[in-house]
C-alpha cells in the first residue's frame, strides 16, 4: 500500500489522476463549501490535498482578488509555489462536468505580473501582458460552484424530508431534466423551452449561473436538522419518518441512538447502525467494486444452477461510477425454480464468509392480482438485502476504501431480486431506474397510451376490458 504525501490517508488506489493533486483554498470559500467541493472531487477520482505542500500540482481558488490571493499563498512558505497552476473555480467545475482535469487555459489562471520585464523573447513578453490585462484590467467572473442540477436534488431532498412531495417532485423533474442534456447549461436562456422547470427552480438556477453559488441550498446543506436527516438516513433501514422521530427527540449521532433508552431497533436498523462505520462513512461504492461484487454473486448463482441468468441493475447500469449499493436481478429458464435461487445464493454466501447481513422477502407474485390501481413502491417478486463482505483483492485497482480505513475489505449493500423468466424484462426495466424516469414513463404509459405499467408487466386498457373488484384497488383483467 502506498502511502500519500498529505494530511488525508488516501490511497493511490482510489485515484483516477496520478498526476494531479488538488487544493482548495478555504479563504473567500468557507469551510462548509470547501468541505462539499472536496467531496465531489474525491467522489470523481481526483486527489485533494487537506494542507498546501508542495506535493501539490493544482491550486484552486475562489478569491476574485489575484493580488490578495498571491500575498495570501506566498506567505504560506511553499517552495514549489512557482510551479503550481493557481486556478480560478471555472477550472474546478470545468473538471467536474468532464469528469476529468481539464487543459489549463488562459481563463482559468489567477496571476499577476508586477512588472513586465525586458524579456528576449517577444512571445514571453506578450504572454505576461495579457496575463496582466486580464487580470488587473478586469475581474475574473465567478462561474458556478454546485452545477443546479446537484443543487435541486439538494432541495428535493429537503422537501422530501420536510414530508412536502409536491415540491420534492417539482425539484426532482427539474434536476432529472437538467441531467439529460447533452450541453452544459451556462446561461438560463439555455433551458427555454424545456419542460418541467419552474419559477422556483428557475430562480435557484439563475442565481448559480450568475454568482456561483444559491442561497437557499446553502443554507439547506447548513441546517442541522437536515444535516442530521441525512445521516440517520444513511443508515441501512432507516427511513424519513424514523429519522424524524429520532430528531424530534433529541438525537443528533448514531451514538445517541444507541444510547438513547427509549429506541428499540429492528433487526434492520440494528445491522445499519452496527456497520453504520462501514456503509455511512465509507466512499460510494465504485464500478470497479461493483463489476467484483458482480463476480462474487455469479459465483454464488454458478454453484445453484448453472443456467441461472444474472444481470447488473440500477445506477451502475445506467452508466454511473459510484453507487450507494449493487443491485442484480437473477433468474432461471425453467419456471418456478427462480424461488429457490436466492436462498441457494443467500446459503452459498455464508458458507464463504462474506455475509454480514441478510433479509429475505419470499415471492407474493399473482398475476390474477396484478395489475394494482394503485402504484406501490415494492413489487412482489422474491428479493434479498444483504451486507457483503468485500475483499480488496477481488476488486482491479483496489478498494475504494474509507480514509483512514486499513483493514482490506469494505461493506457493502448488495440488493437481490428473484423474477420469472417471463417478467423478467419487465423487472429489469423497474429496476434499472432512475427513480424519477420510472415515475414519468409509468405516467406517460397511463395519459399517452393508456396503458398500465409496472415492475410485473404491461397492460393495454385499449384492448383488455377492466373492472374493479369489490372492496379493493385492483383491476383485473376480464375475458370479452
Amino acid at each position: 500500500m502506498v502511502q500519500p504525501r498529505s494530511g488525508r490517508n488516501e490511497t493511490v488506489s482510489e485515484v483516477r489522476f496520478q498526476g494531479v493533486r488538488l487544493y482548495l483554498v478555504e479563504r473567500k470559500m468557507g469551510r462548509s463549501r470547501r468541505s462539499f467541493l472536496t467531496q465531489l472531487a474525491r467522489s470523481k477520482g481526483f486527489m485533494v490535498e487537506d494542507v498546501l505542500s508542495d506535493a501539490v500540482t493544482h491550486v484552486v481558488s475562489e478569491d476574485c482578488q489575484a493580488s490578495s490571493l498571491w500575498t495570501w499563498l506566498r506567505g504560506r512558505d511553499v517552495k514549489n509555489l512557482p510551479a503550481m497552476h493557481v486556478l480560478g473555480i471555472s477550472w474546478f467545475t470545468d473538471s467536474m462536468k468532464e469528469g476529468k482535469p481539464v487543459a489549463v487555459e488562459t481563463r482559468h489562471l489567477i496571476e499577476v505580473c508586477v512588472s513586465v520585464c525586458v524579456c528576449v523573447c517577444v512571445d514571453h513578453l506578450f504572454f505576461c501582458l495579457v496575463h496582466s490585462c486580464i487580470v488587473l484590467g478586469s475581474a475574473i467572473t465567478r462561474p458556478p460552484l454546485l452545477f443546479p442540477q446537484d443543487a435541486l436534488e439538494v432541495l428535493a431532498e429537503s422537501y422530501e424530508f420536510k414530508e412536502i412531495p409536491g415540491r420534492c417532485l417539482a425539484f426532482r423533474r427539474a434536476s432529472s431534466v437538467l441531467k439529460s442534456l447533452p450541453w452544459a447549461v451556462r446561461c438560463l436562456r439555455d433551458t427555454e423551452g424545456l419542460p418541467c422547470l419552474g419559477e422556483h427552480s428557475k430562480a435557484v438556477m439563475e442565481e448559480i449561473l450568475q454568482s456561483g453559488h444559491s442561497f437557499e441550498v446553502e443554507k439547506t446543506l447548513s441546517d442541522e436538522k437536515y444535516q442530521t436527516l441525512k445521516l440517520f438516513t444513511s443508515v441501512f433501514g432507516v427511513g424519513p419518518k424514523t429519522a424524524e422521530k429520532w430528531y424530534r427527540g433529541g438525537l443528533r449521532s448514531f451514538s445517541d441512538v444507541l444510547a438513547a433508552p427509549g429506541i428499540h431497533l429492528n433487526r434492520m436498523q440494528q445491522s445499519g447502525t452496527s456497520t453504520s462505520h462501514h456503509l455511512a462513512t465509507l466512499p460510494a461504492v465504485s464500478k470497479a467494486e461493483a463489476r467484483a461484487l458482480g463476480n462474487i454473486i455469479d459465483e454464488a448463482v454458478r454453484a445453484v444452477t448453472p443456467d441461472a441468468v444474472l444481470a447488473l441493475t440500477g445506477g451502475f447500469r445506467r452508466g454511473k461510477e459510484f453507487g450507494h449499493d449493487v443491485d442484480f436481478i437473477v433468474t432461471t429458464r425453467e419456471p418456478g425454480k427462480e424461488e429457490k435461487l436466492l436462498t441457494g445464493i443467500i446459503e452459498r454466501l455464508k458458507q464463504q464468509g462474506l455475509l454480514l447481513y441478510c433479509e429475505y422477502n419470499a415471492s407474493t407474485f399473482d398475476m390474477v392480482k396484478l395489475p394494482s390501481h394503485q402504484f406501490e413502491a415494492m413489487d412482489h417478486f422474491a428479493k434479498c438485502f444483504l451486507i457483503v463482505r468485500l475483499e480488496g483483492g477481488r476488486v482491479e485497482g483496489g478498494l475504494h476504501g474509507a480514509e483512514g480505513d486499513g483493514r482490506g475489505w469494505r461493506a457493502v449493500r448488495v440488493d437481490l431480486v428473484s423474477p420469472p423468466m417471463d417478467r423478467y424484462a419487465f423487472a429489469l426495466l423497474g429496476w434499472t431506474g432512475s427513480r424519477q424516469f420510472e415515475r414519468d414513463l409509468r405516467r406517460f404509459a397511463r395519459a399517452e397510451r393508456r396503458m398500465l405499467l409496472d415492475n410485473h408487466t404491461l397492460y393495454d386498457k385499449t384492448k383488455v376490458l377492466f373492472q374493479m373488484r369489490p372492496s379493493s384497488n385492483v383491476l383485473s383483467p376480464c375475458t370479452l
